[in-house]
């Protein structure tokens, strides 16, 4: 169970000893609060975590409100803004209420990372980097590309890693879990562990889920992702609208289901019942069985009997002078951005009312209500008010 869908355990003996020891052991995962809302990407350590307290073992879900304001600079070829305290601390807020879809609140402690991280003095922060060589830390991937090509490297971003291995310290881990971009910090944190004399955490490094278009990694800024507050509808048209190869990676990463379940879908299921099971199966985790229920009843209404689904959601943008239709599409959350709007509508992918729309420069007018349809999945009722 432990294995499933691990890329890589450091160091698998190590944990092979701390389970055979008999207690109770402490998991780690740690969540920057940078965006509000958690999209199905970062469930898969959620369900890893989840598989842990199964087994009777004590999760810690770390909210990084402390790193969170330096900015993970991971897979980054530039220096990334921090966000502000209010900012993080509103983002943390949504957190708290999203993990309890997936994890067991009896068996989870939520933890913030300021916590121990603003007791530390200017002192301590010395004595923590001077654990650390500098050429350690320009091994790490990406300051390796941006050191070689000339490209700036702030200093605060070496302290990223440092205090991320620093939360292992002080939580006393045994386990952390991250994904492959996290593989250097995590082992930073059996450094660590090591030079305060504490037995280093195993680190059980995870995939990364590629989002809707099966290449870039599901992320919210490239639009390709499936939010775990989504509606019903909306999450279900989404997990649809996947390749059948990328089906099977989501069942192995975020199923519930058993590797001998799985194995025997992919042999006996014709591909669009396995979809069909596996978007009932998530929106049921995160809206409630009937909600799964529903949602399929209505896509294969939608799309075999060319029906509008029910739970459309209603977006109102006040627009006195009236919106480009790129706009419209872009402030409703219908696309990622005006560009990629307008790479739709060239497409032919985007229709009002049913209509198919090929005019970019279409100006809706302020008091309009019209319900409006970017590719297969995406869909919302937007009325345009003018205050």
């Amino acid at each position: 169970m432990i294995k499933r869908g691990a890329v890589e355990i450091l160091v698998e003996q190590d944990l092979v000893e701390k389970l055979k020891s008999g207690r109770r052991l402490r998991i780690k995962a740690g969540f920057d609060p940078t965006a509000p809302d958690l999209h199905l990407g970062h469930t898969v350590l959620l369900n890893k975590l989840r598989q842990f307290q199964d087994l009777g073992h004590e999760v810690v879900f770390l909210i990084g409100d402390f790193t969170g304001m330096i900015g993970d600079p991971t897979g980054k070829n530039t220096t990334r803004p921090p966000l502000t305290r209010d900012e993080v601390i509103e983002n943390a807020r949504t957190y708290e209420q999203q993990v309890f879809k997936i994890l067991d609140p009896e068996q989870t402690v939520v933890m913030f990372n300021s916590s121990w991280m603003n007791e530390l003095r200017a002192a301590d922060f010395i004595q923590l980097a001077a654990k650390y060589p500098v050429a350690r830390m320009l091994e790490r991937d990406d300051f390796h590309k941006r050191y070689t090509t000339g490209q700036t490297i702030a200093i605060h971003e070496f302290l990223y890693p440092l205090i991320q291995g620093y939360d292992s310290v002080a939580l006393k881990a045994d386990i952390e879990l991250g994904g492959t971009d996290q593989k250097f910090n995590l082992l930073v944190g059996r450094d660590l562990q090591r030079l305060y004399q504490q037995s280093p955490q195993v680190a059980i490094i995870m995939p990364i889920l590629e989002g809707l278009d099966g290449v870039q990694k599901m992320s919210k800024s490239l639009g390709n992702y499936i939010g775990v507050q989504e509606p019903p509808s909306q999450m279900f048209g989404k997990i649809m609208s996947i390749s059948d190869v990328m089906m099977w990676r989501y069942y192995d990463l975020l199923s519930a289901k058993s590797a001998a379940d799985i194995a025997a879908l992919k042999a006996e299921a014709h591909p669009r019942d396995a979809k069909l099971s596996l978007s009932r199966e998530i929106v049921a985790r995160f809206h409630g069985a009937a909600a799964g229920d529903s949602a399929q009843h209505d896509f294969i209404a939608q799309f075999r009997e060319k029906k509008l689904p029910s739970g459309v959601p209603e977006i109102k943008l006040v627009a006195p002078e009236g919106l480009l239709i790129g706009q419209v599409l872009k402030e409703a959350g219908l696309t990622s951005s005006t560009s990629d709007a307008m790479r739709m509508i060239k497409s032919g992918a985007v229709r009002i009312d049913g209509e198919r729309v090929d005019d970019e420069k279409l100006r809706l007018k302020a008091d309009s209500e019209h319900i409006y349809q970017v590719g297969k999945h995406r869909i919302a009722r937007i009325i345009l008010c003018r205050d």
